[in-house]
């Protein structure tokens, strides 16, 4: 029998108490690339302008069970620490006519407008038939994947527990 090979994108990270760490570092980080380009890809598809990935997820957000959101609801919901880059988004999802501005008492909020909420079913429509049917022919349990999606987020906290510490250093 053959020792498992590690996929790894840095050897040298690898070498530590964790090297399968490393292996779920260089796994995120393809899937992460795959990922920002399917939603660029599958917003075109949808018959939607060309958007960065940010803005996909954004008006996805901003759609999101019909409540309007602050820019804080956003940055919150998807760990976003830079909120200029939120912001900017948000203005250019508004030049586009999928969102518009409003307000909750002093707040500033932003909801889809109807253009917003046909190009996000448009979206739904155009994942199911690409990208969720094969994925259902590939075997994956719908128990696996909420298991992964619960790992990622409990090891998000890791990382973002040692960023606060590597920035007191």
């Amino acid at each position: 029998m053959s020792a498992r090979v590690q996929v790894v994108s840095a050897a040298h990270l690898a070498q530590s108490g964790l090297p399968e760490l490393s292996e779920v570092e260089f796994a995120l980080t393809m899937c992460n690339h795959a990922f920002q380009r399917w939603m660029t890809r599958c917003m075109v598809a949808a018959g939607g302008p060309a958007m960065s990935p940010l803005e996909v997820q954004i008006l996805h957000l901003v759609h999101h069970r019909g409540r309007a959101k602050t820019l804080a609801d956003l940055c919150l919901m998807m760990n976003i620490e830079d909120t200029h880059l939120a912001s900017y988004a948000l203005r250019k999802l508004t030049g586009h006519g999928l969102i518009v501005a409003g307000r909750a008492g002093k707040e500033k909020t932003v909801a889809t407008t109807a253009r917003g909420a046909e190009l996000c079913a448009a979206y739904a429509k155009a994942r199911e038939a690409l990208l969720i049917e094969p994925v259902l022919g590939q075997g994956f349990s719908p128990d696996e994947l909420s298991r992964l999606a619960a790992l990622m987020r409990t090891l998000s906290g890791s990382y973002d527990q040692a960023a606060r510490v590597a920035a007191s250093l």
